[in-house]
């Protein structure tokens, strides 16, 4: 396949898929393309997937494959006739991409899918999506009350492809904005569900130099290669592969489901004894909330292993659309001008007007933590936990002692931390309830964050996190961004949290990075995590 240069990156890439940093179909006919995506995220042994591609190429390949401990092929297809399909400037927000539907029997073995269309024997071109599978009930009676891992829907949030997304997009009067709907229907960007070995993650691995300009490397490794910069932010590539592979190989059956699951379907739960979740879990709806605190009240375990647990959405259009306005919600969200609904505004989950803050459901709290690691918050941060209770249960087996700072090496405490309101006393962390969680909340690890970066210089760098994410914080919890509300809101942490709830029990290591200690076989990340694993499924 022949790529012309963008010139809007370094890297070559088809010149009309990247446009201001986004991909998007190209409007040269004669331009090799194929675009793909499933009509849901997840299904259950028996349903039937249905694949929806566009291609100006007259053939291409079909790959499915399950990516796990050991990978294999689920169905592969050669030379399927190709047809292309006109695709809306705003499918991004809520048109779909027309394609031709092909169907296949989904398997209830295959518990994490990819599938790949391929350009005849190239791949460079390729978009990929990875619909996992839903738990079947035979195989949680076979497999006895192994851990269901929920993967997050946060990467709806983070996916830029054709033009918009909760960050950045091609909304609003100018053309500019972001978009409080975002499509499920449309192919993931480049990076979000494959990834070659070795690609940046968000944490920096090596703090900068003495007065040197702030860099993200993440960001200019996805500008010169041609992927979504906000590949390392969300996606299975980055997160959730991590986790599974890990879990499969250390001997745990993992069944996958989308979090998208919960919100219609919260009896999905019932079948397990244990619940995970990995990477970064940012955007939740009522519903997927219900689901999770439910289970944990009649007896289930919840695990989670992530971070950033921040903002309320609702889910419309039959599940296809995620609607969240984020810091527009209070002049925009139509639900927040009648009191009845206001509750659901899609804001903030620690909000006044939702009051429902984090740790009610994991223990920790979004916005008494937030950034570490990366730009101008806190880059010369150790990069792990520090160690206050060890003589904790999930420590067990560790020899970590008190004071010890553990998962340094793999950066595992940022790039977003959870955490609450806290004091010290004779040198152990408790929680103070000014954020409204109970005292019996163990905090057994923790470090500092902050919610705004830094400016040190030099001219001209940009700090890339400004301070209207502190803003509105300040203004969420308090009514009113003072300078005294400022002040208490910018300086947060990152903490490991354990609590019972109901009949069961929660353990949350709150941030984001916790699977790169798993990557680099960090021995204390690997036994905490098997010490959980295995306390949760009474092992």
């Amino acid at each position: 396949m022949t790529s012309k240069r963008s010139a809007t990156t370094r890297g070559s890439w088809p010149s009309a898929v990247l446009e201001n940093f986004h991909e998007r179909v190209s409007p040269d006919a004669d331009e090799p393309q194929v675009w793909c995506y499933t009509d849901r995220w997840s299904y259950a042994p028996g349903d039937t997937l249905r694949l929806f591609v566009a291609t100006t190429l007259a053939s291409y390949d079909l790959e499915i494959w399950r990516d796990g401990a050991n990978r294999y092929d689920v169905l592969v297809e050669r030379n399927l006739e190709g047809s292309w399909h006109d695709t809306p400037e705003d499918c991004s927000v809520r048109v779909r991409l027309a394609g031709l539907a092909r169907d296949s029997l989904a398997d209830g073995l295959a518990l994490g899918w990819l599938c790949r269309a391929r350009l005849g024997s190239q791949c460079r071109g390729a978009r990929r999506r990875a619909p996992p599978s839903v738990p079947a009930a035979g195989r949680a009676g076979r497999c006895g009350g192994h851990p269901a891992r929920r993967r997050d829907r946060h990467r709806l949030a983070y996916n830029d492809w054709g033009g918009s997304n909760h960050y950045e997009g091609i909304t609003g009067p100018g053309r500019n904005l972001y978009s409080p709907r975002v499509s499920m229907l449309r192919p993931f960007s480049r990076g979000f569900v494959v990834l070659p070995e070795g690609a940046p993650r968000v944490p920096l691995r090596t703090p900068p130099a003495l007065g040197a300009a702030l860099r993200h490397p993440h960001m200019e490794w996805a500008y010169a290669n041609g992927y979504s910069k906000k590949y390392a932010s969300a996606g299975w590539a980055s997160y959730d592969r991590h986790f599974m592979r890990w879990a499969e190989a250390a001997g745990y059956g993992v069944d996958v489901c989308a979090l998208h699951d919960l919100d219609g379907d919260p009896e999905i739960l019932k079948r397990y004894r244990l619940a995970v979740f990995v990477g970064h879990d940012e955007y939740w709806s009522k519903g997927m909330r219900d689901a999770v605190d439910g289970f944990v009240e009649m007896g289930g375990r919840v695990a989670r292993f992530a971070g950033n647990f921040l903002w309320q959405t609702r889910i419309e259009d039959g599940g296809t659309t995620q609607v969240c306005y984020k810091y527009r919600a209070r002049a925009e969200d139509p639900l927040y001008r009648d009191p009845a609904t206001r509750s659901l505004t899609t804001t903030a989950w620690e909000a006044i007007e939702v009051g429902r803050p984090g740790h009610l459901t994991f223990g920790v709290n979004a916005l008494r933590g937030m950034y570490v690691g990366w730009g101008g918050a806190a880059p010369r941060h150790p990069g792990g936990f520090t160690v206050y209770r060890s003589d904790h249960w999930a420590l067990a087996g560790t020899d970590l002692y008190y004071g010890d700072v553990f998962g340094g090496a793999s950066r595992i405490f940022g790039y977003e931390v959870d955490g609450l309101a806290y004091t010290f006393r004779h040198g152990l962390p408790y929680a103070t309830g000014e954020d409204g969680a109970p005292g019996d909340i163990e905090i057994i690890a923790m470090g500092v964050a902050t919610m705004t970066a830094e400016d040190h210089g030099p001219r001209g760098v940009d700090p890339f996190l400004a301070d209207d994410e502190l803003d509105f914080a300040a203004a969420a919890l308090e009514g009113e961004a003072t300078a005294e509300a400022r002040q208490r809101l910018r300086y947060g942490s990152g903490m490991i949290v354990s609590f019972a709830r109901g009949r069961g029990e929660v353990f949350t290591a709150g941030t984001c990075e916790w699977v790169a200690g798993l990557i680099d076989r960090d021995p204390f990340v690997e036994r905490i995590t098997r010490n959980v694993l295995d306390r949760f499924l009474a092992r």
